[in-house]
């Protein structure tokens, strides 16, 4: 395992991050979680020098936090920082921040939070809970209590929206950014990455195979990669190869995924890539932007949808029709719940981090496979 500085914490962590919201579940549902099995390949990762854990209040619909708990005991809470989010953004009054911190403390096991973040930040979230309540006195006062060590938030929104979010703060420690080979100019994109790294905070950087969408990509893709390594790796390893990068999370859901990420972190460095290696990346995001129809990464925040609707399901099909027409339909017409059935209440767009036009999109998507 590499380790990096993270920012001006003084804290070493590992180059990979062992991110808790694709834990290995029972029957594929998402909220039935396999606890013997993710508890036992965090407890592997760890071993195997990760010291980056990373979870939030809803995850896994709020069961991730307490499998943390679990995992983390027998001695390996000594061994890790630990990582999770305040789901600040739904707010009403703003004493739910305390009342929130300490049901985390108790799923967690844990009498104190290495590294706590407002989550999924946006300039609305911003005005609208964290200035209006004054929530950043009340991390600053969690932490003169010990409860929480150092202060961040994790970022889906625009540059302009990130600089004033780390403005708006003097006592930010760290950073939480959606950054892979794709997203080199979407959200904060490389210059909030740049721009973080300079105010001395550590960079935490999430999605970097966008929901697993970079991990198996289509042959002209795959093509356009630099040849010599598996996708996961060459994705990986573009994230790594930058300096600003202090921990890149993956969210792991078996063993085999946590041994090949942690062999190709430790074989990560800053400058591993040529620039021959480096040119290929340019092509594959422009074969990734036009070969995708929506540009979901499968988190799974949208959902449970009032109505039932399949959100990510539909969305995977719509883009694997892209590649496999006839298997994406195949697939299409066996989702329960199919975009015919969304009644535009518009609940699941105020949730999505990628800030899509989800209600438009499902339209879009059911015209194409009817026709």
């Amino acid at each position: 395992m590499q380790y990096r500085d993270f920012g001006k914490t003084g804290e070493r962590v590992s180059a990979l991050g062992f991110g808790c919201m694709r834990l290995p579940t029972r029957d594929n549902l998402t909220h039935s979680l396999d606890e013997p099995e993710a508890v036992r390949i965090i407890r592997e990762g760890i071993d195997r020098g990760i010291n980056y854990i990373d979870t939030a209040f809803f995850y896994h619909a709020g069961k991730s936090e307490s499998l943390v708990g679990k995992a983390l005991g027998d001695g390996y809470r000594d061994k890790v920082l630990l990582a999770t989010k305040s789901p600040f953004g739904g707010f009403k009054f703003g004493f739910e921040f305390d009342k929130v911190l300490d049901t985390q403390l108790k799923r967690l096991k844990t009498d104190h939070i290495d590294l706590y973040l407002l989550h999924a930040a946006s300039l609305k979230s911003w005005k609208e809970s964290a200035l209006k309540f004054d929530l950043l006195s009340k991390m600053e006062k969690a932490r003169a209590d010990g409860k929480i060590r150092y202060l961040g938030f994790s970022f889906h929104d625009d540059y302009d929206a990130f600089l004033t979010i780390l403005n708006g703060f003097d006592q930010w420690d760290f950073c939480q950014l959606q950054y892979n080979y794709v997203d080199t100019d979407h959200q904060a994109g490389t210059k909030g990455l740049e721009t973080a790294a300079k105010r001395g905070l550590g960079v935490v950087i999430m999605e970097p195979l966008r929901g697993g969408k970079l991990a198996a990509p289509t042959e002209n893709l795959k093509a356009a990669l630099p040849q010599g390594m598996s996708p996961v790796q060459a994705a990986l390893d573009f994230v790594w190869d930058r300096p600003e990068v202090s921990v890149l999370l993956s969210g792991m859901s078996n063993e085999q995924q946590v041994l090949d990420n942690i062999r190709y972190a430790d074989e990560s460095r800053v400058g591993k890539l040529s620039d021959a290696q480096k040119k290929c990346y340019p092509l594959a995001k422009t074969v990734f932007e036009t070969s995708a129809r929506v540009s979901c990464t499968h988190c799974e925040y949208c959902v449970p949808c009032p109505a039932g609707v399949e959100i990510p399901e539909i969305f995977a099909q719509y883009n694997k029709s892209v590649s496999d027409q006839k298997s994406a339909e195949r697939a299409y017409k066996k989702i329960r719940g199919n975009a015919q059935k969304c009644v535009s209440c518009g609940k699941c767009e105020s949730k999505c981090p990628q800030q899509l036009s989800i209600r438009k999109l499902l339209k879009e998507a059911d015209a194409y496979f009817k026709g």
